[in-house]
Order: structure tokens, then sequence, then C-alpha cells
């Protein structure tokens, strides 16, 4: 009976370890298993980035791919259309002071994943696009009066989109559309625009005021000879 007690209580740390063997071997292979593969989704690459050499340079289109488990590492690149927001404060050449709201669609190139994200990494738009709206935009601004930013709206809105897209196609990112949404003057400029506009309201008021009063004496001036000749008939 006490050797059949030494037995039992002999076998169970054993059990335990053989337990804790296939799990631990249940574990790796589920990390060999799902670490040797990868998805990419629709709209997207992938670079896949080696412990040993770095960035590949092969790119990974749709569909589900092969990699080295622990030794590779898969990174997903959207290459479709995306929107960047972006505000930009700048000096007009008339020195107000100019706050300018950019919407920005761009998308990757498609052939130069890889060169992208060796050169910059996945941060490019903290890295490239933003400094560039920000130069961009101080650049074109400082051309033209705060009043052209106004009147010349899509002149201006041109200029940044043609020097955004060459300075953005230098690091592989092609300028789909670009959008102001909003120019934003100091207090002082918006008062001194608001006056202006409404000497010019009263200007034109006061215009069309006296055309109505020369009118008014013409039909007058006409009558009388209306009736001076008509007098004159009967006499």
């Amino acid at each position: 009976m006490a050797d059949k007690k030494t037995q039992d209580s002999q076998s169970k740390p054993q059990i335990a370890a053989k337990i804790a063997r296939r799990i631990v071997i249940g574990v790796l292979a589920a990390i060999l298993i799902f670490g040797s593969f990868f998805v990419v989704g629709a709209g997207e690459k992938a670079v896949v980035f080696n412990v040993f050499t770095g960035v590949k340079d092969q790119t990974y289109d749709e569909g589900l791919h092969f990699k080295l488990p622990l030794f590779e590492k898969a990174y997903r690149v959207e290459v479709r259309t995306r929107v960047y927001n972006d505000d930009a404060a700048a000096a007009s050449k008339d020195l107000q002071i100019v706050s300018t709201s950019v919407a920005l669609n761009y998308h990757i190139d498609k052939d130069r994943v890889n060169t992208l994200f060796k050169n910059i990494g996945p941060d490019y738009e903290f890295r490239i696009i933003d400094p560039s709206i920000q130069e961009v935009v101080k650049a074109i601004t400082a051309k033209h009066i705060a009043e052209e930013l106004i009147t010349k709206r899509e002149i201006v809105k041109d200029e940044i989109k043609l020097a955004l897209k060459e300075r953005l196609a230098r690091s592989f990112l092609i300028l789909d559309d670009l959008s102001i949404t909003n120019f934003d003057f100091s207090p002082e400029f918006n008062h001194a625009i608001e006056q202006k506009v409404t000497a010019e309201q009263n200007a034109l008021k006061e215009q069309n005021n006296l055309k109505v009063v020369e009118y008014q004496a013409q039909q007058k001036i006409a009558q009388s000879k209306g009736e001076a000749e008509a007098i004159k008939i009967v006499n």
C-alpha cells in the first residue's frame, strides 16, 4: 500500500512536467505556424523587414504570403488615396498674419513603397507631408498681399498645389488634389475689410441714389418740354 502511494506521489510531478512540455511545444508550434504567414488587404502593399538583412527588395500585393517566423516582420502600407488635413500660419506680403487650412488628397507611388519605407519609414506624414505644407504655404502666402488671398483664392490654391506636387514627388508621394478650406486673418484685418466693404456699399448706394435723382430730373425736363410744345401747338 505504501509502495503504491509512493508511486502515485512520484508520478504526479512527471505528469505535470509532461503537460507543461506539451503546452510549451504547442505554443511554439502556434508561433511558428501563425508567424510564418501574413495577409495583405485590399488597397495595401507590404514590405518585409529581416533582422539580418533589413528591408527586403520585394513588395507584396494583396493576398496570403510567407515569411520567416521570429526573424522577419511584415509592414502593411496603404496605397489608396488618403486625406491629410493641416493648418499653417504665415505672413502675407503686406505682413498680415494668415492661418491657412489645407486638405490634401494623396497616395503613395506603388512602385516605390520599398524605397519610401527604407528612406523615411512609416511616419512619412509627420516627417514629409506636414513640413512640406508648412514651407510651401509660407512661401506662397508671402508672395501675395492679404486681400489677394481672398480675391485670387483659386490662383493661390493652384500655386500651392503645384509647389507641393513637385516637393512630395521627391519622396514618392503623389498629390491627387488640394483644397484650401479656410483663410483666417487677424481681428484687426477682418475689421478693416469689413469697414472697407461697408464704405464701398455706401458709396454704391449713393451712386444709385444720384442716378435716381438724375433720372427724375430728366423726366421733369422732358415733361416740361412736352407741355411747352403742346402749348405752342395750341397757340
